[in-house]
């Protein structure tokens, strides 16, 4: 069976070359370019076993088109493919294409899936491999496999730790069944579909009144793209690396601070102390440990740097993150 193979990055290199070993023929990849100085990973593995490669912002154009299609692909697969396609490279081959989908499909639908599952809370996510049709992400099933969300996993450790290896296993796995006429095709169940938006800054601004696992979340599903982001001293922060104490009392924010005699609860994010380790800001309901931060002018440092850098004081408090293009 001849395989055509989309993709980029670290992610599509490691399908090309799970394919290679096991045996599958190749006939054509499309991926990014890259640059003179960081080549893409995918393009170069290509490059360097004498494929022909098509850049895959380019096969809209007609010439780009036919020169791909002419390596006449009997099946398409999809690994990390951010442009929109024409339906002439998807349905083209005749098993048409695959694609990886870091979700349990139909839930989360979207380019951010593994953002808006750790944001929302989700106790297990995982990967679908999927046949592509005119929709985002609504092709039937050809696999899909669960995994966990551990509590202080981030965008990154899940997909590097589990949905990376999954999907690339599953992948070859996907393409097997096709060559031996044994995938099915289980249509997704539209009441359970979910459709989330980019994570960007305009969903990932922290407001410290909510819940301190809703803060928490809101990090970790934004780590290391986009940033929760937070303002102190009138300086958007964003917030990566972190942990949480979660109190029984949900209304309980975790210190107190006085004045005139009398102590009064300290507010949502409201700095409780800070060290070479971490920042501790209060929470409703808990305390955020900060322990890798970034003011929008600089560098992800740990808590002690930042600190030093931004001249913290304990009792200050950072405000709610703003969606506004002068900080953004």
């Amino acid at each position: 069976m001849r395989i055509a193979l989309i993709g980029q990055a670290a992610f599509g290199e490691a399908v090309f070359k799970a394919l290679v070993e096991a045996g599958e023929q190749i006939v054509a990849v499309s991926s990014v370019e890259g640059t003179p100085e960081r080549p893409d990973p995918l393009w170069s593995a290509a490059s360097a076993a004498g494929l022909p490669v098509f850049p895959t912002g380019k096969l809209k154009k007609k010439a780009v088109l036919a020169e791909y299609t002419a390596t006449a692909p009997d099946l398409c697969v999809m690994a990390f493919v951010n442009h929109i396609l024409p339906e002439s490279v998807l349905f083209a081959p005749a098993h048409g294409s695959i694609q990886y989908h870091p979700s349990l499909l139909p839930r989360h639908r979207g380019r951010s899936a593994i953002n808006w599952a750790i944001r929302m809370g989700d106790a297990q996510t995982g990967v679908t491999i999927f046949w592509t049709d005119k929709g985002i992400d609504t092709g039937p099933v050809l696999l899909q496999r669960a995994c966990d969300i551990g509590p202080d996993d981030t965008v990154g450790s899940l997909y590097f730790d589990r949905l990376f290896p999954m999907g690339v296993e599953m992948l070859a796995e996907s393409v097997r069944m096709v060559r031996e006429d044994t995938a099915p095709r289980i249509d997704q169940i539209e009441a359970d579909q979910t459709y989330e938006s980019p994570a960007d800054d305009g969903n990932s601004a922290i407001a410290w009144m909510t819940p301190a696992r809703d803060v928490h979340n809101l990090i970790r599903g934004s780590n290391p793209q986009p940033g929760a982001h937070a303002i102190l001293y009138a300086t958007k922060v964003r917030i990566f690396d972190c942990s949480v104490t979660l109190f029984d009392d949900p209304n309980a924010t975790g210190g107190t601070q006085e004045h005139g005699g009398v102590e009064y609860p300290t507010a949502p994010g409201a700095i409780l102390s800070a060290n070479d380790a971490q920042i501790d800001i209060a929470l409703l309901g808990g305390v955020l440990h900060a322990k890798r931060l970034q003011r929008d002018d600089g560098k992800k440092v740990g808590a002690g740097e930042f600190a030093a850098e931004m001249g913290v004081v304990v009792g200050d408090a950072f405000e709610d993150g703003i969606v506004d293009t002068e900080l953004t």
